[in-house]
């Protein structure tokens, strides 16, 4: 009666809660809605969760407030460090969490580790800088986005020929182009990210105002109005999903405070498919009005045997993926019906990425549009009907730029 009692009076809002029982603490969560979470461990369903069978130990309830769901999941993966509450341990196998890292290079970056490799790493001391974690059921690549666009922390590599996406985008402070040094990097990006890791936040936003003054002090009012737009950033975090909704009964989605779906980055893909030796892949990019000619990818297959095009789609996505320096986009597009819009969920699932995939179906004469969507986000599905133009332009680029790959590819073959 008394749990029930402190649950009417929980706020609806996110953070982390905990069950005790007695002075133990044995079980630490994180909630979009604290209310609705904690009064679902009590409503007599259960979901095959160590800590749901065992709810009848739990004889109080404390919780902790934040502003947003991504600063939930980080106090409540330091609560897991800290404590290691019995529950939470039960309910998943350390070495397949995930940990964030941030590493020893010149300009640092931040990547995601699973406990397994995190112990193989653990034996070579210059592996990472700093550590935090662990994050259990999230999707840490969501995570990873949010963080890099709010820290604008390096994905690229100094003394590139021209500047990267993000720096294009402003998201990066110009690694690629020589803008920023080390130590300029590591106190502007390196630091501010690291406190707000540790869940420091108003240590964040008192140093960027400190930051911003100075700048504009030194008449560096770009500067000042980047960080002015930082901080107001950090006051309204945009969370996206990042929970897994296999261990809530209350869908993060549902809460999530997504006003209006941004478009910055359009990936297209298509397979040509002639022969043995002449199977080849394109990658175009689109922003929300046309084509980013400079980021375009070629793809020859090289493990696909046979006439496949779904497995060659798999193969250059999967490669695609393996280059952590390239910024994800906020929809992939490819040239295909459902068999495409599929393979590509099942690979990005692999890469724990969550991200809506639109498929434009053509027909055998290629004379239809049939879209086929990979999610039911309404505002994504708002936003794709406003916009259908656009994405039957990339996907016909996507088309157009891997016939002509194709036809190199042949031309070289017959000179040879």
């Amino acid at each position: 009666m008394e749990i029930r009692k402190k649950i009417k009076k929980l706020p609806d809002n996110s953070g982390i809660y905990l069950f005790y029982h007695g002075r133990e603490l044995v079980y630490v969560g994180k909630a979009t809605s604290l209310k609705k979470r904690v009064a679902s461990y009590f409503s007599g369903v259960k979901n095959f969760r160590p800590i749901e069978f065992m709810i009848d130990e739990v004889d109080n309830v404390k919780y902790v407030e934040t502003d947003s769901v991504l600063e939930a999941i980080i106090l409540e993966a330091s609560y897991i460090k800290k404590f290691q509450p019995k529950y939470n341990v039960k309910e998943k196998d350390d070495r397949s969490w995930n940990y964030l890292i941030i590493t020893r290079d010149e300009f640092p970056h931040l990547e995601v580790v699973r406990g397994h490799t995190l112990e193989e790493m653990n034996g070579k001391t210059k592996s990472y800088k700093y550590l935090f974690g662990p994050f259990p059921s999230i999707k840490t690549s969501q995570m990873l986005k949010i963080l890099h666009s709010l820290f604008f922390v390096s994905r690229c590599s100094p003394n590139q020929k021209r500047a990267c996406f993000d720096h294009q985008i402003g998201h990066c402070l110009g690694i690629c182009i020589g803008e920023i040094t080390p130590v300029e990097y590591r106190e502007r990006v390196v630091r501010p990210l690291v406190y707000f890791l540790s869940g420091k936040k108003k240590t964040v936003l008192l140093s960027l105002e400190r930051q911003m003054k100075k700048f504009s002090k030194d008449h560096k009012f770009e500067d000042a109005k980047r960080v002015r737009d930082q901080i107001g950033a950090l006051k309204r975090i945009r969370d996206v999903a990042l929970l897994d909704k296999s261990f809530l009964s209350d869908s993060f989605e549902e809460e999530v405070d997504v006003k209006k779906f941004e478009v910055r980055r359009i990936e297209g893909y298509d397979i040509s498919n002639l022969g043995i030796d002449a199977k080849v892949g394109s990658m175009v990019v689109f922003n929300d009005k046309q084509a980013i000619k400079n980021e375009y990818k070629k793809f020859k297959i090289k493990t696909v045997v046979g006439q496949s095009d779904v497995d060659c789609l798999k193969e250059i996505v999967e490669r695609r993926l393996m280059h952590k320096e390239w910024i994800l986009p906020e929809i992939f597009l490819v040239d295909g019906g459902k068999p495409q819009v599929n393979t590509v969920k099942k690979v990005l699932s692999l890469f724990e990425i969550s991200i809506p995939i639109v498929g434009i179906a053509k027909g055998p004469e290629r004379n239809k549009n049939e879209f086929i969507y990979s999610c039911n986000n309404k505002d994504f599905l708002d936003w794709a009907g406003k916009n259908n133009d656009l994405l039957i332009k990339v996907r016909d680029e996507a088309h157009r730029f891997a016939i002509t790959y194709q036809r190199q590819v042949l031309r070289k073959d017959k000179i040879k």
